[in-house]
């Protein structure tokens, strides 16, 4: 399933917008989907239909020269939690746009509702991963080079979103089980560990499988975790299979995953920044690593719609989403990184050791370690068609996997 965005060009603003692909993987976490306050964010916010090659579909539709006065309305689709009163109520006060907020638990029901550019009906969507559409505002430069254009949304030299916030999935474990950090990802396929390891129920877990053998199983060849050949994948999927008798669940929201931690159901697992703080805040004696194989990620971008009924006000949302105070306050609240250098100074002042704490200070040397979310297509980046897309990897965590 495709998605056409609409098409703008340049302007003295300093803005430019593409359309995208809507084949949505990633996030966040995302990855990303319920409110940050119930910790019901959803594992699932990576799956999405995969593609089968890079055709971007174009709209013919007219291009706005300049930001006018505001609709005044909203309509955004987008992970819960991702709408905070804090940064919401201020950006509707300065703007006069009110915000009507749509959530969605997953890729695939964000695609659906952003069929046919929004129908008309909705303005915006914060996607995650490859499905991106990008604005460049002065806030853009101040973003960190690697955020400027991400192959995870940009195609061609085109940029398809605003970047916004980005964060791996780490390895969580109980603290009076494991003294010391697990230096490796080895824990969660270990026998020892029997029915007390806790996984996302995400087809794109396999990535994760994928990354483990790169390093343990060099023999294989990989070199890239969404590119994988059919060997490569069915060994990725094999060892997933082999470690179902351990699992004590797979978690499809935030809040499981805590909740299991808590009471003592899980000792060690796969989650994000988000479970360790919350964790953290109730005084659990939580720990969290990015292991020797490095780990997954996400990361989450602000798309308009080709026929978003309020572009200005879509314009300005991006344009204030993109600023570092307001970053700053979405990094604390969802536990993630921001992309604007600038926000780091923000994020102490609201929460003294939250810049260090997640990354924002030197945020390049530890995204080195992340592979961040991006759709599996049939066409690998060597122009070869011998990877396996992503419906295979649905249809393989479905049957093979649990």
């Amino acid at each position: 399933m495709m998605t056409t965005w609409a098409r703008i060009s340049p302007r003295p603003m300093k803005i430019a917008l593409g359309l995208a692909v809507a084949a949505i993987v990633a996030a966040g976490c995302g990855s990303s989907g319920s409110s940050a306050s119930s910790g019901a964010t959803s594992s699932s916010q990576g799956t999405g239909t995969g593609t089968t090659g890079l055709t971007v579909p174009t709209a013919n539709l007219p291009v706005l020269k300049k930001v006018g006065a505001g609709e005044g309305q909203l309509n955004l689709i987008a992970w819960s939690g991702y709408l905070d009163p804090k940064w919401v109520k201020p950006f509707e006060q300065q703007t006069g746009c009110q915000v009507n907020a749509k959530y969605a638990n997953t890729s695939d029901e964000m695609v659906a509702l952003m069929k046919d550019g929004g129908g008309g009906q909705y303005d915006m969507v914060s996607s995650s991963g490859d499905a991106d559409l990008r604005i460049l505002y002065a806030s853009w430069k101040q973003f960190f080079p690697a955020f400027q254009s991400p192959p995870f949304n940009t195609i061609n030299g085109v940029h398809y979103g605003v970047s916004l916030q980005w964060g791996p999935n780490v390895l969580m474990y109980n603290t009076k089980d494991f003294p010391a950090a697990p230096p490796s990802w080895d824990v969660i396929y270990n026998p020892k560990y029997k029915g007390q390891v806790t996984v996302p129920d995400n087809p794109i877990q396999i990535a994760d499988a994928a990354l483990y053998l790169k390093t343990h199983n060099p023999s294989l060849g990989i070199t890239d975790p969404y590119e994988l050949t059919q060997p490569q994948f069915q060994a990725a999927v094999s060892l997933l299979a082999g470690q179902r008798p351990l699992i004590e669940k797979y978690w499809d929201l935030a809040s499981q995953e805590i909740f299991d931690f808590k009471n003592g159901n899980a000792i060690v697992g796969a989650g994000w920044p988000y479970q360790v703080s919350a964790l953290e805040a109730d005084k659990f004696p939580i720990g969290s690593e990015v292991p020797s194989e490095g780990a997954t990620g996400w990361a989450d971008t602000w798309m308009l719609a080709a026929k978003a009924p309020h572009p200005n006000c879509a314009y300005m949302w991006m344009q204030y989403i993109s600023t570092p105070k307001v970053q700053a306050e979405q990094a604390i609240t969802y536990g993630e990184t921001p992309d604007n250098s600038l926000a780091c100074g923000y994020m102490d002042q609201m929460q003294p050791g939250s810049c260090a704490q997640y990354h924002a200070n030197a945020p390049l040397s530890y995204l080195s370690t992340i592979a961040l979310w991006k759709t599996p297509i049939a066409t690998c980046d060597n122009g070869k068609p011998d990877c396996v897309p992503y419906a295979e990897w649905v249809s393989a965590w479905n049957t093979q996997v649990k």
